[in-house]
């Protein structure tokens, strides 16, 4: 089960507010701000900044 949309419409980035977007395989949520990545680990968002990776643009 993936994540929910109603759930990506209304999760943020702790760090800076901004939207978020599911990465293409689905392993984490991106941020468009600043290139966080938080990961999903069985189907929940882990929106703890200490878990996220920052990814390249």
């Amino acid at each position: 089960m993936a994540v929910s949309q109603e759930l990506l419409d209304i999760l943020v980035c702790p760090l800076d507010k901004a939207p978020l977007q599911l990465k293409p395989d689905q392993s984490g949520l991106k941020c468009e701000k600043c290139h966080r990545v938080y990961p999903i680990k069985d189907d929940i968002p882990v929106m703890i900044i200490e878990e996220a990776t920052v990814e390249s643009e």
